[in-house]
């Protein structure tokens, strides 16, 4: 197998979801800590290494099902550009090299890795065909890679995070599902390819979407807006990000249901609008985490004199 198939397999694309393992080290104000960057950039190394590990996994048990699929067929398995054996070889050598990865942090984060990936393989043998339980999984292996970032800088896991985080990719989750269904088509279709899309109906994963999307950007006022939020960054200047927040999500929720996109990773790097929306939200939530205790009683003197 040459180096360009050994790549596809991993799936580079998919890394920026480990993003995710970073945010900890931001909302616990310890941006200027190199320290912590460089804690919490082993664990993004090491979930980064494990994801694609558990996607060639899945890739080999779902290579018949990709073939039915007009994008996954060209994946290297599918294509049958790499052998099964080699395949199989890259996977325990990537999940190898995350577990020496993650002994760079601390004994809580190892055993939060060695979760996600027990929970990417219960997903690939089973749990991806169990309707409403799939996305659940997918939203908690987002939920183990923040809560990854916080025990490798050594702060308390916020239960806020756990809301924000898991409500948020549930309802990119479902927007993932369809993503899909507007991808195959017909309902027989969709079920060859992945089985769980039988129960999915466009009505339904409409209302989930509406409703994981309304749960997620509630969940982040009440965090913006918490005593304990006030009281650590000094400021309520969080809620103001609120409506560039709701333009993302929004956004996002329509760009699936449209089927304008086959997957969310592709709107993710394509769509520029939800590029802006997401660098704006970010940018200003940095400012303030990092800033807003002193701006805002700096503002308050200025309208008041």
């Amino acid at each position: 197998m040459n180096l360009k198939l050994a790549v596809q397999l991993a799936r580079p694309r998919h890394w920026i979801k480990n993003i995710v393992v970073l945010f900890p080290v931001v909302l616990s104000m310890r941006m200027g800590d190199g320290a912590a960057w460089g804690e919490a950039a082993w664990a993004v190394l090491a979930f980064c290494l494990a994801c694609s590990g558990c996607y060639i996994f899945n890739d080999i048990f779902d290579r018949e099902k990709d073939r039915l699929h007009p994008q996954k067929k060209t994946r290297p398995i599918a294509a049958g550009l790499v052998s099964l054996g080699g395949a199989g070889a890259e996977a325990l050598v990537l999940l190898v090299l995350a577990s020496l990865a993650i002994a760079y942090t601390n004994i809580a984060t190892a055993a939060v890795l060695g979760v996600y990936v027990l929970l990417q393989l219960a997903y690939t043998l089973g749990l991806k065909h169990l309707i409403l339980l799939d996305v659940i999984c997918i939203a908690l292996g987002f939920v183990l890679r923040a809560v990854a970032g916080a025990l490798a800088i050594g702060v308390a896991v916020s239960p806020w995070l756990f809301v924000c985080t898991f409500t948020l990719c549930l309802f990119m989750g479902f927007c993932k599902r369809r993503c899909e269904a507007n991808t195959l088509g017909q309902a027989d279709q969709a079920g060859r390819h992945r089985p769980v899309l039988q129960g999915y109906t466009p009505e339904l994963l409409t209302h989930l979407i509406t409703l994981c999307a309304g749960v997620a950007v509630i969940g982040f006022l009440l965090y913006s807006t918490s005593p304990q939020t006030v009281e650590r960054f000094g400021t309520t200047y969080l809620l103001y990000t609120l409506p560039v927040m709701v333009y993302a999500v929004f956004r996002f929720a329509m760009l699936s249901i449209s089927g304008t996109y086959m997957d969310p990773t592709e709107l993710i790097f394509r769509d520029r609008p939800f590029q802006l929306a997401v660098a704006v939200w970010v940018a200003a939530m940095i400012c303030i985490v990092r800033w807003g205790h002193d701006l805002q009683p700096a503002l308050a003197r200025l309208v008041a004199g």
